[in-house]
């Protein structure tokens, strides 16, 4: 089998090349860079160090390393879509739109089209259900990372091979470890890759620019403060708005008036929620498992996240009348965003059976 490993230098890709050879086979071994260019010139992640292991990884398995500069695809596709989502006054999720556009988008069409399958290091698996290939949950429910996979296509999911989606963390460390591997004690990547160093609100402001607002108490209507633009705020963010007798967080946002609603305590039943009307809704293998006859329903039992978190969300998934999907949670939900994504699981959240927009 003809196998692409996506490699970025990290302790999770390279246990994966290890996996591997260990099951018989010898990857090539593609590190994607991308970055952010702009009238400053090219601002690009820390790359260098993540080349090196990289490189060191695919010398020490005796694997064909090649590097894909998918800069361009990247700025055009994730940054650009990250700063209109923003200035429309919606929360962005670019490691989802990476994952879709990028990693398995633009590196399938450059390279990854000539491989039998590409295997990378999420935490996240496949299963056949009826002959049909799902995205499934990882066993470490801290790291799985379904929910940044839950935009991928039926064609792209069946092509993919996760190595370590039945361990541990702790397992990959010690797997590390004992190969002696560089990347052993690295720390796990953190925030939006194209920005690198900088800061999400520097990069917001030199796109966006600075507006004075005012900040207004939901329940009473008091203004309480002023912000620099809405599009420095999200939906439940509680941090960064620098009011006295707090806590207070941001429930709504009033987008032609610039003007961000908040509301006070630990618990507000203003910040909390229990529908979930989505758009773009698909299923990600084209049918729900178990009613491989029935692509269209009225209402399921599922389990949902609506932000990388560990935890699941019981709930209701009905159609609508208009044609929307809307959730119905079980539980009150704190921050539901407009423009995250919803991913949804069986009701066992073991496959991922769809996603959809938040509106």
């Amino acid at each position: 089998m003809n196998i692409a490993a996506l490699v970025s230098g990290g302790v999770d890709s390279s246990v994966v090349v290890h996996l591997l050879k260990e099951q018989g086979y010898t990857p090539d071994i593609f590190y994607i860079r991308i970055g952010m260019e702009d009238e400053e010139g090219y601002i690009d992640c820390p790359a260098e160090e993540d080349i090196e292991i990289t490189q060191w990884i695919a010398k020490k398995y005796g694997c064909r390393f090649e590097e894909v500069n998918l800069h361009k695809e990247y700025w055009d596709n994730v940054v650009s879509y990250t700063i209109e989502s923003v200035r429309k006054g919606l929360t962005p999720n670019p490691d989802v739109m990476c994952n879709k556009l990028i990693k398995f988008g633009a590196f399938e069409e450059r390279r990854g089209r000539d491989y039998d399958r590409i295997a990378t290091g999420h935490y996240a698996r496949t299963a056949d259900v009826g002959g049909m290939v799902f995205l499934a949950t990882a066993v470490d429910p801290i790291k799985d990372q379904t929910d940044f996979l839950s935009q991928l296509e039926y064609r792209q999911i069946s092509k993919l091979m996760f190595p370590i989606g039945g361990m541990m963390k702790s397992e990959v460390r010690t797997i590390a470890h004992e190969a002696h591997l560089p990347s052993a004690d690295r720390k796990d990547s953190q925030g939006i890759c194209f920005l690198g160093k900088i800061n999400y609100n520097d990069f917001i402001k030199r796109y966006l620019g600075e507006k004075e607002g005012k900040i207004v108490e939901l329940e009473t209507g008091k203004v309480l403060g002023t912000h620099k633009g809405y599009w420095f705020h999200t939906i439940g963010q509680r941090k960064g708005l620098f009011l006295s007798g707090g806590p207070w967080f941001v429930v709504r946002k009033d987008i032609e008036e610039n003007v961000l609603y908040v509301s006070q305590g630990y618990d507000p039943d203003a910040a909390h929620g229990n529908k979930v009307t989505l758009m773009g809704f698909r299923l990600l293998s084209g049918v729900w498992p178990g009613y491989p006859e029935k692509p269209e329903f009225h209402e399921r039992e599922i389990k949902f996240k609506i932000r990388h978190t560990p935890e699941f969300h019981p709930g209701v998934l009905r159609r609508t009348e208009n044609g929307l999907y809307e959730i119905t949670s079980d539980d009150r939900i704190q921050g539901i965003a407009a423009g995250q994504y919803a991913t949804i699981y069986d009701k066992d959240a073991h496959l991922v059976v769809a996603s959809g927009m938040i509106v």
